[in-house]
Protein backbone atom coordinates (compact mmCIF):
# COMPACT_ATOMS: atom_id res chain seq x y z
CA UNK A 1 0.00 0.00 0.00
CA UNK A 2 2.84 2.39 0.86
CA UNK A 3 4.62 1.49 -2.38
CA UNK A 4 1.44 2.10 -4.38
CA UNK A 5 1.03 5.51 -2.74
CA UNK A 6 4.60 6.41 -3.58
CA UNK A 7 4.23 5.32 -7.22
CA UNK A 8 0.94 7.15 -7.65
CA UNK A 9 1.73 10.49 -6.04
CA UNK A 10 5.50 10.71 -6.29
CA UNK A 11 8.24 11.46 -3.80
CA UNK A 12 7.25 15.04 -2.96
CA UNK A 13 3.68 14.25 -2.01
CA UNK A 14 4.71 11.15 -0.14
CA UNK A 15 7.24 13.11 1.89
CA UNK A 16 4.59 15.69 2.80
CA UNK A 17 2.40 12.86 4.09
CA UNK A 18 5.26 11.39 6.10
CA UNK A 19 6.17 14.75 7.65
CA UNK A 20 2.54 15.45 8.47
CA UNK A 21 2.22 12.08 10.17
CA UNK A 22 5.36 12.74 12.16
CA UNK A 23 4.04 16.08 13.37
CA UNK A 24 0.79 14.45 14.36
CA UNK A 25 2.59 11.74 16.31
CA UNK A 26 4.53 14.27 18.37
CA UNK A 27 1.31 15.44 19.96
CA UNK A 28 -0.74 12.26 20.17
CA UNK A 29 1.39 9.41 21.42
CA UNK A 30 0.64 8.05 24.88
CA UNK A 31 3.33 7.27 27.39
CA UNK A 32 3.82 3.53 27.89
CA UNK A 33 2.02 2.02 30.86
CA UNK A 34 -0.47 4.88 31.24
CA UNK A 35 -4.24 4.76 31.04
CA UNK A 36 -6.59 7.37 29.57
CA UNK A 37 -8.87 9.35 31.86
CA UNK A 38 -12.40 8.12 32.54
CA UNK A 39 -13.74 11.19 30.70
CA UNK A 40 -11.69 10.34 27.60
CA UNK A 41 -12.82 6.72 27.75
CA UNK A 42 -16.46 7.77 27.96
CA UNK A 43 -16.16 9.94 24.84
CA UNK A 44 -14.30 7.30 22.78
CA UNK A 45 -16.06 5.30 20.06
CA UNK A 46 -14.19 2.27 21.40
CA UNK A 47 -11.50 1.35 23.88
CA UNK A 48 -8.38 -0.53 22.79
CA UNK A 49 -5.82 -2.17 25.05
CA UNK A 50 -2.31 -2.43 23.56
CA UNK A 51 0.18 -4.69 25.33
CA UNK A 52 3.71 -4.67 23.97
CA UNK A 53 6.35 -7.23 24.91
CA UNK A 54 9.11 -4.59 25.20
CA UNK A 55 10.76 -1.75 23.34
CA UNK A 56 14.28 -3.14 23.08
CA UNK A 57 13.99 -3.15 19.27
CA UNK A 58 14.09 0.24 17.52
CA UNK A 59 10.86 -0.23 15.55
CA UNK A 60 8.47 -0.82 18.45
CA UNK A 61 8.38 2.70 19.87
CA UNK A 62 7.72 4.11 16.42
CA UNK A 63 4.93 1.63 15.70
CA UNK A 64 3.35 2.19 19.11
CA UNK A 65 3.10 5.92 18.43
CA UNK A 66 1.70 5.43 14.93
CA UNK A 67 -0.87 2.92 16.17
CA UNK A 68 -2.04 5.20 18.98
CA UNK A 69 -2.24 8.23 16.72
CA UNK A 70 -4.14 6.39 13.98
CA UNK A 71 -6.60 4.91 16.50
CA UNK A 72 -7.21 8.30 18.10
CA UNK A 73 -7.86 9.82 14.68
CA UNK A 74 -10.64 7.24 14.31
CA UNK A 75 -12.10 8.22 17.68
CA UNK A 76 -10.70 5.36 19.76
CA UNK A 77 -9.00 5.59 23.14
CA UNK A 78 -5.88 3.47 23.62
CA UNK A 79 -4.48 2.16 26.88
CA UNK A 80 -0.81 1.26 26.31
CA UNK A 81 1.06 -1.20 28.51
CA UNK A 82 4.71 -2.32 28.31
CA UNK A 83 5.64 -5.72 29.74
CA UNK A 84 9.39 -5.00 29.64
CA UNK A 85 10.10 -8.54 28.46
CA UNK A 86 8.28 -10.14 31.42
CA UNK A 87 5.78 -12.78 30.26
CA UNK A 88 3.94 -12.92 33.59
CA UNK A 89 3.58 -9.15 33.50
CA UNK A 90 2.13 -9.31 30.01
CA UNK A 91 -0.41 -11.90 31.12
CA UNK A 92 -1.37 -9.59 34.01
CA UNK A 93 -1.77 -6.70 31.58
CA UNK A 94 -4.13 -8.69 29.38
CA UNK A 95 -6.09 -9.78 32.47
CA UNK A 96 -6.36 -6.11 33.41
CA UNK A 97 -7.74 -5.31 29.95
CA UNK A 98 -10.30 -8.10 30.36
CA UNK A 99 -11.34 -6.71 33.75
CA UNK A 100 -11.67 -3.25 32.21
CA UNK A 101 -13.89 -4.78 29.48
CA UNK A 102 -11.90 -3.27 26.64
CA UNK A 103 -13.50 -3.56 23.21
CA UNK A 104 -10.31 -4.82 21.57
CA UNK A 105 -7.02 -6.14 22.89
CA UNK A 106 -3.95 -5.87 20.64
CA UNK A 107 -0.88 -7.85 21.68
CA UNK A 108 2.75 -7.95 20.56
CA UNK A 109 3.54 -11.24 22.27
CA UNK A 110 6.63 -11.91 24.29
CA UNK A 111 5.88 -15.63 24.31
CA UNK A 112 3.62 -17.07 21.63
CA UNK A 113 2.80 -20.14 23.74
CA UNK A 114 2.40 -18.69 27.23
CA UNK A 115 -0.27 -16.15 26.24
CA UNK A 116 -2.63 -18.66 24.61
CA UNK A 117 -4.86 -19.20 27.65
CA UNK A 118 -5.33 -15.56 28.61
CA UNK A 119 -6.08 -14.59 25.00
CA UNK A 120 -8.78 -17.25 24.80
CA UNK A 121 -10.23 -15.92 28.05
CA UNK A 122 -10.43 -12.49 26.46
CA UNK A 123 -12.37 -14.00 23.57
CA UNK A 124 -14.70 -15.78 25.98
CA UNK A 125 -15.35 -12.42 27.63
CA UNK A 126 -16.59 -11.07 24.30
CA UNK A 127 -13.48 -8.99 23.58
CA UNK A 128 -12.02 -8.87 20.08
CA UNK A 129 -8.33 -9.79 19.89
CA UNK A 130 -5.53 -8.96 17.48
CA UNK A 131 -2.12 -10.62 17.35
CA UNK A 132 0.25 -7.96 16.10
CA UNK A 133 3.39 -9.16 14.27
CA UNK A 134 3.67 -12.38 16.33
CA UNK A 135 1.03 -15.12 16.14
CA UNK A 136 -0.08 -16.38 19.55
CA UNK A 137 -0.65 -20.11 19.25
CA UNK A 138 -4.09 -21.67 19.75
CA UNK A 139 -5.61 -18.30 20.62
CA UNK A 140 -8.27 -18.04 17.90
CA UNK A 141 -7.63 -14.30 17.51
CA UNK A 142 -9.91 -12.17 15.36
CA UNK A 143 -7.01 -10.89 13.28
CA UNK A 144 -3.33 -11.60 12.81
CA UNK A 145 -1.44 -8.81 11.09
CA UNK A 146 2.22 -9.28 10.25
CA UNK A 147 4.86 -9.30 7.60
CA UNK A 148 5.47 -12.65 5.87
CA UNK A 149 8.33 -13.87 8.06
CA UNK A 150 8.97 -16.95 5.94
CA UNK A 151 9.58 -14.63 3.00
CA UNK A 152 11.93 -12.56 5.19
CA UNK A 153 14.00 -15.71 5.73
CA UNK A 154 13.95 -16.49 2.02
CA UNK A 155 15.12 -13.01 1.09
CA UNK A 156 18.04 -13.11 3.51
CA UNK A 157 19.11 -16.58 2.36
CA UNK A 158 18.68 -15.71 -1.33
CA UNK A 159 20.93 -12.70 -0.87
CA UNK A 160 23.52 -14.85 0.88
CA UNK A 161 23.38 -17.49 -1.86
CA UNK A 162 23.74 -14.85 -4.57
CA UNK A 163 26.86 -13.43 -2.94
CA UNK A 164 28.56 -16.76 -2.24
CA UNK A 165 27.43 -19.00 -5.14
CA UNK A 166 30.43 -21.25 -4.58
CA UNK A 167 29.11 -22.10 -1.11
CA UNK A 168 30.83 -22.09 2.24
CA UNK A 169 30.18 -21.78 5.97
CA UNK A 170 27.87 -19.19 7.54
CA UNK A 171 26.43 -18.43 10.98
CA UNK A 172 22.70 -18.11 11.72
CA UNK A 173 21.89 -15.81 14.67
CA UNK A 174 18.15 -15.49 15.30
CA UNK A 175 15.77 -14.23 17.98
CA UNK A 176 14.10 -16.30 20.74
CA UNK A 177 12.57 -19.66 19.97
CA UNK A 178 9.31 -18.65 21.67
CA UNK A 179 8.73 -15.99 19.00
CA UNK A 180 6.61 -17.58 16.27
CA UNK A 181 8.25 -15.38 13.64
CA UNK A 182 11.67 -16.82 14.42
CA UNK A 183 10.46 -20.27 13.44
CA UNK A 184 9.05 -18.87 10.21
CA UNK A 185 12.26 -16.97 9.40
CA UNK A 186 14.32 -20.10 10.00
CA UNK A 187 12.01 -22.13 7.75
CA UNK A 188 12.45 -19.60 4.96
CA UNK A 189 16.23 -19.55 5.39
CA UNK A 190 16.62 -23.31 5.12
CA UNK A 191 14.11 -23.54 2.29
CA UNK A 192 16.72 -21.67 0.22
CA UNK A 193 19.96 -22.89 1.79
CA UNK A 194 19.02 -26.56 1.49
CA UNK A 195 19.19 -26.09 -2.29
CA UNK A 196 22.63 -24.45 -2.15
CA UNK A 197 26.19 -25.34 -1.17
CA UNK A 198 26.03 -23.10 1.90
CA UNK A 199 26.38 -24.77 5.29
CA UNK A 200 25.22 -23.32 8.61
CA UNK A 201 28.30 -24.02 10.72
CA UNK A 202 26.96 -22.34 13.86
CA UNK A 203 23.43 -21.42 14.98
CA UNK A 204 22.18 -19.57 18.07
CA UNK A 205 19.05 -17.87 19.41
CA UNK A 206 19.09 -14.58 21.33
CA UNK A 207 16.66 -14.62 24.27
CA UNK A 208 14.28 -11.68 24.27
CA UNK A 209 15.97 -10.36 21.12
CA UNK A 210 18.82 -9.08 23.31
CA UNK A 211 21.34 -7.82 20.78
CA UNK A 212 24.34 -8.18 23.10
CA UNK A 213 23.90 -11.94 22.92
CA UNK A 214 24.57 -11.81 19.17
CA UNK A 215 28.00 -10.35 19.88
CA UNK A 216 28.74 -13.19 22.31
CA UNK A 217 27.49 -15.84 19.91
CA UNK A 218 29.52 -14.58 16.96
CA UNK A 219 32.64 -14.57 19.12
CA UNK A 220 31.82 -18.09 20.29
CA UNK A 221 31.13 -19.27 16.77
CA UNK A 222 34.42 -17.90 15.46
CA UNK A 223 36.29 -19.96 18.04
CA UNK A 224 34.71 -23.07 16.54
CA UNK A 225 34.82 -22.06 12.87
CA UNK A 226 36.75 -19.02 11.72
CA UNK A 227 36.51 -19.67 8.00
CA UNK A 228 33.06 -18.21 7.44
CA UNK A 229 31.65 -16.27 4.51
CA UNK A 230 28.46 -14.85 5.96
CA UNK A 231 26.16 -14.27 8.92
CA UNK A 232 22.37 -14.16 8.72
CA UNK A 233 20.90 -12.22 11.65
CA UNK A 234 17.26 -12.22 12.73
CA UNK A 235 17.13 -8.42 12.72
CA UNK A 236 19.37 -5.38 12.26
CA UNK A 237 19.83 -4.94 16.00
CA UNK A 238 21.45 -8.37 16.18
CA UNK A 239 23.41 -7.52 13.01
CA UNK A 240 24.85 -4.43 14.74
CA UNK A 241 26.36 -6.61 17.45
CA UNK A 242 27.49 -9.22 14.93
CA UNK A 243 29.25 -6.42 13.03
CA UNK A 244 30.93 -5.28 16.25
CA UNK A 245 32.29 -8.78 16.83
CA UNK A 246 33.45 -9.04 13.21
CA UNK A 247 35.16 -5.65 13.41
CA UNK A 248 37.10 -6.72 16.49
CA UNK A 249 38.22 -9.83 14.63
CA UNK A 250 39.15 -7.73 11.56
CA UNK A 251 36.55 -9.54 9.49
CA UNK A 252 34.05 -6.71 8.94
CA UNK A 253 33.49 -6.16 5.24
CA UNK A 254 34.90 -9.59 4.40
CA UNK A 255 31.93 -11.52 5.80
CA UNK A 256 28.51 -11.00 4.20
CA UNK A 257 26.00 -9.77 6.78
CA UNK A 258 22.21 -9.64 6.52
CA UNK A 259 19.40 -8.53 8.83
CA UNK A 260 15.87 -7.15 8.77
CA UNK A 261 13.86 -4.03 9.74
CA UNK A 262 15.70 -1.30 7.81
CA UNK A 263 17.29 0.24 10.93
CA UNK A 264 19.30 3.38 10.24
CA UNK A 265 22.55 1.77 11.40
CA UNK A 266 21.96 -1.11 8.99
CA UNK A 267 21.26 1.27 6.11
CA UNK A 268 24.51 3.07 6.90
CA UNK A 269 26.45 -0.20 6.95
CA UNK A 270 24.93 -1.23 3.63
CA UNK A 271 26.11 1.89 1.79
CA UNK A 272 29.45 1.63 3.58
CA UNK A 273 29.84 -1.97 2.40
CA UNK A 274 29.85 -3.79 5.76
CA UNK A 275 26.30 -5.19 5.58
CA UNK A 276 24.87 -6.64 2.41
CA UNK A 277 21.11 -6.29 2.86
CA UNK A 278 18.20 -5.74 5.20
CA UNK A 279 14.74 -7.21 4.75
CA UNK A 280 12.62 -4.08 5.04
CA UNK A 281 9.02 -4.22 6.21
CA UNK A 282 6.48 -1.42 5.87
CA UNK A 283 5.87 -1.46 9.61
CA UNK A 284 4.43 2.06 9.77
CA UNK A 285 1.68 1.01 7.38
CA UNK A 286 1.19 -2.17 9.40
CA UNK A 287 0.61 -0.12 12.54
CA UNK A 288 -1.91 2.15 10.80
CA UNK A 289 -3.81 -0.83 9.39
CA UNK A 290 -3.86 -2.54 12.77
CA UNK A 291 -5.47 0.56 14.29
CA UNK A 292 -8.02 0.73 11.49
CA UNK A 293 -9.03 -2.92 11.85
CA UNK A 294 -9.11 -2.71 15.63
CA UNK A 295 -11.74 0.01 15.39
CA UNK A 296 -13.70 -1.93 12.76
CA UNK A 297 -13.70 -5.03 14.98
CA UNK A 298 -14.86 -2.98 17.95
CA UNK A 299 -17.74 -1.64 15.90
CA UNK A 300 -18.74 -5.11 14.73
CA UNK A 301 -17.83 -4.42 11.13
CA UNK A 302 -16.75 -7.35 8.93
CA UNK A 303 -13.15 -7.40 7.69
CA UNK A 304 -14.28 -8.17 4.16
CA UNK A 305 -10.93 -7.35 2.53
CA UNK A 306 -8.99 -9.75 4.76
CA UNK A 307 -9.35 -12.98 2.78
CA UNK A 308 -6.28 -14.99 3.80
CA UNK A 309 -6.07 -17.20 6.88
CA UNK A 310 -3.26 -18.77 8.90
CA UNK A 311 -3.38 -21.78 11.20
CA UNK A 312 -2.46 -20.93 14.79
CA UNK A 313 -2.18 -24.58 15.84
CA UNK A 314 -5.86 -25.05 16.53
CA UNK A 315 -7.77 -22.47 14.49
CA UNK A 316 -7.65 -20.82 11.08
CA UNK A 317 -7.57 -17.09 11.83
CA UNK A 318 -7.87 -14.08 9.48
CA UNK A 319 -4.42 -13.03 8.31
CA UNK A 320 -3.46 -9.64 6.89
CA UNK A 321 -0.06 -10.31 5.38
CA UNK A 322 2.47 -7.59 4.59
CA UNK A 323 5.26 -8.28 2.09
CA UNK A 324 8.94 -7.50 2.82
CA UNK A 325 11.47 -6.18 0.33
CA UNK A 326 15.21 -6.82 0.17
CA UNK A 327 17.09 -3.52 0.47
CA UNK A 328 20.67 -3.45 -0.78
CA UNK A 329 23.10 -0.75 -1.86
CA UNK A 330 21.57 -0.86 -5.34
CA UNK A 331 18.01 0.06 -4.30
CA UNK A 332 18.71 1.94 -1.06
CA UNK A 333 17.93 5.33 -2.60
CA UNK A 334 14.75 4.27 -4.39
CA UNK A 335 13.23 2.33 -1.47
CA UNK A 336 14.43 3.97 1.73
CA UNK A 337 15.23 7.56 0.73
CA UNK A 338 12.78 8.33 -2.08
CA UNK A 339 10.19 6.36 -0.13
CA UNK A 340 10.61 8.81 2.75
CA UNK A 341 11.70 6.28 5.37
CA UNK A 342 15.26 7.61 5.75
CA UNK A 343 17.04 10.81 4.71
CA UNK A 344 20.00 10.76 2.39
CA UNK A 345 22.02 12.79 4.90
CA UNK A 346 21.48 10.16 7.60
CA UNK A 347 22.07 7.10 5.43
CA UNK A 348 25.24 8.45 3.78
CA UNK A 349 26.53 10.13 6.93
CA UNK A 350 29.80 8.17 6.93
CA UNK A 351 30.29 7.98 3.17
CA UNK A 352 32.48 10.57 1.43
Amino acid sequence: MVKECFKRYGAAAFMIAVVSAALLLSGCAKTEGTAPTEEAEAKAVCRIGLSNDSYVIERWLRERDIFVSAAQELGAEVNVQNANGDVDEQISQIEYFIKKQMDVIVVVAGDCEALSDVMRRAKEAGIKTICYDRLIHNSNCDLYISCDSTQVGRLMAENMAANIPEGGNIFLILGPKNDDNVTKIRDGVFEVLDKSSIKVAYEANCDGWLAEQAYTYVKEGLKKERNIKGIICGNDDLASQAFKALAEERLAGNVFLTGQDGDLAACQRIVEGTQEMTAFKYTEEQARLAAKYAVLLAQGEPLSDVTATIHDGAYDVPYLRMEPIAVTKENMDSVMIEGGFRTKEDVYLNVD
